[in-house]
């Protein structure tokens, strides 16, 4: 069995490791279980949740077992890691329709048949747990010293920790204990940001199970810059096609800066390296042929290569190429909207996050209405201005809609 370890650390995967050289043989050696947390915070996936998707990709390739946790469980109180504030707790209807959406979402990436990975939900033991018995049993091995120091927690202790979030840590500690004893789970993966807590469950599975457990962390998704990638002006860059368009989504990638476009071919694709070190290597006006093979790659792999050939083709369109502008993201608006402010239509069509976001762009000469930049605020949107009973709306340098009459 090959060693996936040297694949992921030459694409860039790897951030830290609890044993490195034990990982290394255990690799080798097993067809290892693996565990990756997901806590349903929302109805679906983002580019954030993408990585670590790929990182099980890669292991599973390499013939080991993904486990997927929902953290249907540990969403009840929310992880205080990389916060700076309590999260709003989320209703058990909301846990439990999120739940349903993302198990959804995962089987498009991760092979779940004939037991090659397996879809578990922390609910399943946390939610019924005996609080005196889960302090004897899990409580007794965490050193209120120790957690106190770690990162997740230090950043909160001025700004105020409740004592539910404060719980997290041994919370998902006692999902790779439970884990480790149900699926001989022998390792986690996770994002940087959830170190400590790593380290947590290892050391948990040492002292109860007697057993050796590893921890490995995923780089997060930064820019060349250090800023996390996957935000949009309408917010996270989500893998539901009805929160994120297919072409939303392949022009964020077709648009990244040119320093970013080796780390996510690296990252969100499963190009061999050779051809990713080729794209990369490409300079000038030419490293915009590697941008086109990311989005389209990267667009496939979330949402098929139907989507992704429409979004091209959408893409090429705008872009004077002879393309299908059917495919441009596409609102359908009523005649008895006519007359009414652009910008109110713009939010209703959720072009536009807000009519302040729509001020912005129209301060800046970012906005434009059939390629006439828009000065006025209070500008209507009128009959005669729709051309075959359609406008096409741009948005900053790349982005476009269409608005139909409906």
């Amino acid at each position: 069995m090959a060693n996936v370890l040297d694949t992921l650390m030459e694409r860039g995967y790897i951030k830290q490791f609890t044993h490195e050289a034990e990982t290394r043989e255990l690799l080798e050696k097993e067809k290892v279980t693996f565990y990756i947390g997901f806590d349903p915070t929302a109805d679906s996936l983002h580019v954030g949740h993408f990585i670590a998707m790929m990182f099980m990709a890669h292991m599973q390739k390499a013939g080991h077992r993904p486990i997927a946790l929902i953290g249907g469980g540990t969403a009840t109180i929310g992880d205080p890691s990389g916060k700076t504030d309590m999260r709003k707790m989320m209703t058990n209807e909301t846990i439990a329709h999120n739940v349903a959406c993302i198990k959804k979402q995962m089987e498009k990436f991760i092979d779940f048949s004939d037991d090659k990975a397996i879809l578990v939900n922390n609910a399943d033991w946390l939610l019924n747990q005996n609080y005196v018995e889960f302090l004897r049993e899990v409580g007794v091995h965490f050193s209120v010293n120790r957690m106190l120091s770690a990162e997740c927690f230090k950043q909160r202790l001025e700004r105020g920790l409740s004592f539910l979030e404060f719980n997290y840590m041994l919370m998902q500690g006692y999902d790779f204990y439970v884990l480790n004893k149900k699926y001989n789970c022998k390792m986690e993966l996770g994002g940087d940001d959830q170190w400590s807590n790593m380290i947590a469950g290892v050391e948990l599975v040492r002292k109860k199970s007697q057993e050796s457990a590893y921890a490995m962390t995923c780089t997060l998704l930064t820019n060349s810059e250090g800023q996390k990638m996957g935000k949009t002006v309408n917010g996270a860059l989500w893998l539901d096609p009805e929160k994120t368009s297919p072409y939303e989504f392949y022009q964020y990638w077709r648009n990244v800066n040119d320093a970013d476009v080796e780390k996510c071919l690296k990252l969100l694709t499963f190009i061999p390296m050779d051809e990713v070190r080729r794209l990369s290597s490409l300079e000038g006006s030419q490293i915009n042929e590697a941008k086109k093979v990311l989005a389209f790659e990267v667009t496939k792999l979330v949402h098929g290569e139907e989507e992704a050939t429409k979004a091209q083709q959408a893409a090429e369109a705008l872009f004077g190429k002879g393309g299908d502008m059917s495919n441009v993201p596409t609102y359908e608006m009523g005649k008895d909207k006519l007359g009414s402010e652009l910008l109110d239509i713009l939010v209703e069509a959720e072009i536009v996050p807000s009519k302040a976001e729509g001020k912005r762009l129209v301060k800046q000469g970012g906005l434009s209405l059939n390629g006439e930049k828009v000065a006025d605020f209070k500008k209507t949107l009128e009959e005669a201005e729709f051309e075959n009973g359609e406008v096409l709306i741009k948005r900053g340098k790349k982005n476009y809609n269409k608005i139909v009459l409906a």
